[in-house]
């Protein structure tokens, strides 16, 4: 019988991920800014577990399965498990019909890969830990269908683990922590060796990072640098709530109305929606450009080789193209196009109370706004990299009220990471404050 070959990995866990690996709590959320290192604590006790107990089974899960691809799996590839899968003890299987995607191990370990999207195969097995990437993301009604899934009885104690940037004070994990339910850990950037020695120093590549966080402000810095939940001073849209208005994707039907909203920029963001209205009027943000540095009529060539590869369309054509005032972009823009645009109703006081009666829950219990995940065409690495807003997702929780002297309360908007919040309210605005929307179609 060959010998199974000997592996050496080396993790040496500081801190809140430390307290983690130890922690029997049944959930557990590890909770911080951006770049503590939570997801690879969390993803070194998963693999650790699986090691250490034969037959074991785990799930990887996050909201979506696809965001997962680029994020939790990466990690657990190339640091967490690369040495047990150089020397064969772990394997990938990339799913059937009947199985979930999944690592196996040779000792019989499994850990399944899935999103809460598609939650058929992971949901239909019994777990010993489940690991929930951005658990945010979630529902409390995805977390508690998780923890049923909790009785695989192969380890002495059952776990759902857990990493989050925080969010507003009153989101349901948070309060799930503050009642005792889950057993919250904070993590800082001093747990991470990547970006801070042992001795509180910081390595090259820790100063250029927190130096980036250092420079965020508002809210945004408030929970990515200093880890606090809370929610933005003058916060404009209240009732703002990812879990609700910010859903899944799916197959947009045909008849459905499609509208197109347009803010303009260059060093700031160029911003493009693309929205679907239903038959009870409510409203999807299905895909959106986000950008920097880039000409207008680059912007419609990006947008017409998605929608009209080769001139012939995929999708209804807009009704209408709701564009900021600038003529000259306007004029670019329908060239480009072959399509007319309307001038956005610009009025920020109505609009913003506009689109705050759609984020409301309606009388069936629904709002009459959503964005759709995963909407972004592309990442701008400019704004990665200032750690900026990328979408307009990332903008709504900051969008405050400008209180400065002499300002009236809540009149005026804080004229900062505002382009995608903006090319918003002009859509609600069209539909919900103006007229019958003038439209054309250009050549041809």
């Amino acid at each position: 019988m060959t010998a199974a070959a000997v592996v050496e990995h080396r993790y040496r866990p500081r801190g809140a991920a430390k307290r983690l690996l130890a922690c029997r709590d049944s959930e557990v959320l590890l909770s911080g800014p951006a770049g503590t290192g939570k997801s690879r604590a969390c993803l070194e006790k998963l693999h650790l577990m699986c090691l250490l107990n034969p037959g074991m089974r785990g799930l990887i899960v996050r909201k979506t399965q696809v965001s997962m691809t680029n994020t939790a799996l990466v990690t657990f590839r190339e640091h967490v498990a690369a040495e047990s899968i150089a020397a064969g003890h772990v394997r990938w299987f990339g799913g059937s019909q009947q199985e979930a995607a999944c690592y196996r191990y040779t000792n019989g370990s499994v850990i399944n890969v899935g999103g809460m999207d598609k939650p058929t195969k992971i949901m239909s097995s019994e777990y010993d830990i489940v690991y929930v990437q951005e658990a945010i993301e979630l529902t409390e009604t995805d977390w508690e269908a998780i923890t049923t899934r909790l009785r695989n009885g192969k380890v002495s104690f059952q776990q759902i683990i857990a990493d989050t940037n925080p969010d507003t004070a009153t989101h349901w994990l948070k309060k799930r922590c503050d009642k005792g339910v889950t057993t919250m850990i904070e993590s800082r950037h001093e747990d991470n060796p990547v970006l801070v020695r042992e001795d509180g120093t910081r390595t090259e590549v820790g100063e250029a990072y927190i130096s980036k966080l250092d420079a965020l402000t508002g809210v945004r810095r408030l929970r990515l640098r200093d880890g606090l939940w809370v929610a933005a001073e003058g916060q404009i849209y209240e009732d703002w709530t990812p879990a609700i208005h910010h859903i899944d994707r799916f197959d947009i039907p045909d008849d459905w109305t499609r509208w197109w909203s347009v803010d303009f920029g260059f060093t700031n963001p160029f911003v493009l929606q693309c929205w679907a209205e239903d038959h009870d009027g409510r409203l999807y943000l299905y895909r959106e450009i986000y950008r920097t540095r880039r000409l207008v009529e680059d912007h419609a060539k990006d947008i017409l080789r998605i929608v009209a590869p080769e001139g012939e369309w995929r999708e209804p054509r807009p009704r209408a193209v709701i564009c900021d005032h600038d003529a000259e972009d306007r004029a670019t823009l329908e060239r480009h196009l072959g399509l007319g645009t309307v001038a956005a109703k610009k009025t920020v006081s109505d609009g913003i109370q506009a689109v705050q009666a759609r984020w409301r829950l309606a009388g069936d219990g629904k709002p009459r706004l959503f964005l759709l995940r995963d909407s972004l065409v592309e990442r701008d690495p400019e704004l990665e990299a200032a750690a900026k807003p990328l979408s307009t997702v990332d903008e709504v929780p900051g969008y405050v009220w400008d209180v400065s002297e002499g300002k009236p309360p809540k009149e005026t908007p804080v004229k900062e990471n505002d382009h995608g919040v903006d090319a918003l309210r002009y859509m609600v605005a069209e539909r919900d404050l103006g007229g019958r929307p003038r439209v054309r179609f250009l050549g041809g």
